[in-house]
This record gives C-alpha cells, sequence and structure tokens, in this order.
C-alpha cells in the first residue's frame, strides 16, 4: 500500500510540474484548463460505443440522410479553416519544413496557428460522432477496433499537442491531415446526397491511397526531425512516431481483413502477412539505428534500406487492394465513405440497398 502511494504521489508532482510548463498562451482556451474535460469526453465516448448497439438491437436503424449532409459538410468547412490557417501563418512566418521549433510568443501568426491547432483538437472531438451515426442507422460492422481506437485516442493525444506545443513541428501533421479529412468529408457529404450522386465519386481510390500516404509521411517528418536533433520535444515526436507505426499496423491489417477473399485467396494472403510485418519491421530497426547514432553502419546504407521499404510496402499493399478484394465488395458501392483516417469502411451500400431507396 505504502508503494502505491507513493507512486500516486509522484504521478501527482509529475502532473502539477507539467501543468506548471505547459503553455500560457492557451490556459483560458475552451477545454484547456485541465484533462479532466478531454478524459471525460473520451469516456463517454468510449461508454456510447459500447452501450448504444444494445439499445438500437430492438429498434428501427435511424435515417439520418440530411443530417449526414449537414454533419459532413460542417467538416469540411472546420478542416478547410484549419488547413488555411496552418498554411497561411506557417508561410508567413517562413516556417521550416524540416525543422521548425515552437515559438510561445505573442506573435499574431503564432497565435493564429495555435487556435488552428485548438481547432483540430477539438474537431477529434466533433468527429466521434461518426461513430454514433454508424450505431445510430444499425451500421455496427463499420465500428471495427480500428476505427474506434482512432477516435478514441486522437482527441486525448491532440489536448497535449495544443497544450503544450501548440506550434512548430505540430504545425505539419495539422495541416496534411485535415487538407485530407477535407477531400474525405466532401466524399461523405456528396455520397450521403444517395444513390444517384454515385456516378460523381468515381476517385474513391485516390482518397484511399491518399489516406495511407499520409501514414508514412508523417512517419518520416517525425524520424528526419529526430536525426536531425531539431528543438522540438524529442516526446512528442517519439509519441507520433510509435502512434503513427500502431495506426499504420491496424491499417495493413485492416486491409488483409476487408480486401482479401474468404478462399483460397484469402488464405495466400495470410500466407504472405508475414512479409508486411517485415517491412514494418525493417523500417522500424533502420530508424531507430539511425535516430541513436553510434551504430557504426553507413547512413546512406540506412536511408536507402528505409526508402526501399516504403516503397516496397506501398506497393505490396497496393497489389493486395488490387489482387485480393472480394467481387462482392467490388460491386457493392458506399453511401458514406472509405477508409476514414485509418478507420473502417463507412456506410457501404449494395446494389439491393440502392434500388430499394
Amino acid at each position: 500500500m505504502e508503494v502505491i502511494q507513493t507512486k500516486l504521489h509522484e504521478l501527482n508532482h509529475f502532473y502539477e510540474w507539467a501543468f506548471s510548463v505547459a503553455d500560457e498562451r492557451v490556459s483560458d482556451w475552451p477545454l484547456m484548463w485541465g484533462y479532466s474535460p478531454t478524459l471525460a469526453i473520451t469516456a463517454l465516448y468510449l461508454l456510447a460505443v459500447s452501450t448504444l448497439p444494445k439499445f438500437m438491437e430492438n429498434r428501427p436503424a435511424f435515417n439520418l440522410k440530411y443530417t449526414l449532409v449537414i454533419y459532413n459538410f460542417i467538416c469540411v468547412l472546420i478542416n478547410f479553416h484549419i488547413c488555411s490557417e496552418l498554411l497561411i501563418s506557417s508561410t508567413m512566418l517562413g516556417y521550416s519544413y524540416s525543422c521548425q521549433p515552437v515559438s510561445y510568443t505573442y506573435d499574431p501568426y503564432e497565435i493564429r496557428i495555435a487556435k488552428a491547432l485548438w481547432w483540430f483538437y477539438f474537431s477529434k472531438c466533433v468527429e466521434m460522432l461518426d461513430t454514433i451515426f454508424f450505431i445510430l442507422r444499425k451500421k455496427n460492422n463499420q465500428v471495427s477496433f480500428l476505427h474506434v481506437y482512432h477516435h478514441a485516442t486522437m482527441f486525448p493525444i491532440w489536448y497535449i499537442g495544443v497544450k503544450w506545443v501548440a506550434g512548430g513541428q505540430s504545425f505539419f501533421g495539422a495541416m496534411i491531415n485535415s487538407f485530407i479529412h477535407v477531400i474525405m468529408y466532401t466524399y461523405y457529404g456528396v455520397a450521403a446526397l444517395g444513390p444517384e450522386f454515385q456516378k460523381f465519386l468515381w476517385w474513391k481510390r485516390y482518397l484511399t491511397r491518399l489516406q495511407l500516404l499520409q501514414f508514412f509521411v508523417g512517419l518520416l517528418y517525425a524520424s528526419q526531425s529526430i536525426y536531425q536533433e531539431c528543438d522540438y520535444p524529442l516526446w512528442m515526436e517519439w509519441a507520433g512516431i510509435i502512434y503513427g507505426i500502431s495506426i499504420v499496423a491496424l491499417f495493413i491489417n485492416f486491409y488483409v481483413q476487408a480486401y482479401i477473399k474468404p478462399s483460397s485467396s484469402s488464405r495466400q494472403g495470410m500466407k504472405s502477412l508475414p512479409k508486411k510485418i517485415q517491412f514494418v519491421t525493417g523500417i522500424a530497426h533502420a530508424s531507430q539505428s539511425l535516430i541513436l547514432r553510434g551504430c557504426g553502419f553507413p547512413e546512406w546504407m540506412h536511408w536507402a534500406l528505409i526508402s526501399y521499404a516504403f516503397t516496397i510496402l506501398l506497393l505490396f499493399i497496393n497489389f493486395y487492394y488490387h489482387a485480393y478484394r472480394s467481387s462482392k465488395r467490388t460491386k457493392s458501392t458506399e453511401s458514406n465513405g472509405s477508409v476514414a483516417n485509418g478507420h473502417a469502411l463507412n456506410g457501404k451500400m449494395t446494389e439491393h440497398a440502392k434500388k430499394k431507396n
């Protein structure tokens, strides 16, 4: 018991110290005064995910067509605001795209970047409604572990990002992600209008590839920043790398489960799974060797291995997408999206459902 009390005291001391060195500029902004509101909202989200399906079990699905249209285009506007503010302000300040320290000044453009990052954090709270809408429409098969994991982690992670590092290197990932989300929620908004708009959504596969590319760009961005010993909190860089690897691993697993055929193709696909693990492991191994330095192995060889492994991994995933997805999934069209930033397929609509509508 004494050991537990000591650890709790140390944890509380660290918590108080951490808040004493937080960014003073954001201290009075909504939800920024402490971690409790963010954790409470995340807990409510997880509670809803676990209880709402039971509530809806014997009830008819909700028809949320116009709600979804409005919701998706609100998300488009929020993400467009974030992306444009980060792009304009970082350009005016001459931000570096390889190593940009955090500036805690009250320069107007620095404040605009900090506010845009707060909106990015808040957007992750709004986007939790993706899951709620799935459940209310009784599309529980879309609420995968990957989907819930992504939504339940991005919101609390970006609280930390805004509270301590609202600027510097943080701008790049948020800007790229919000740009992808402008495209993604535009797709969802148009898809939610009905089957007659499906002909305008021929670019779905390019969206999926952009989403996947985003993860790898984020990993490379954080890795090169650590390698350069950029004046940016090291713990934040490592947190981004570890989280990115977890998302990529779950994303690859999603592709295996969602797109390979359940017959002999599935068995062949599962035989190839160790190869994908091999590529990811190789990238992580070479990256940590570069970051830790002093390995005594030529750096050019490490970079060559990382570049090659990324290329092979991307081609391998592309091969899986085209070679192993089932004909049933190929024929089906989707009413509300594709793979959304690492979470499961959003609202498929079969030919039968289209005719019914």
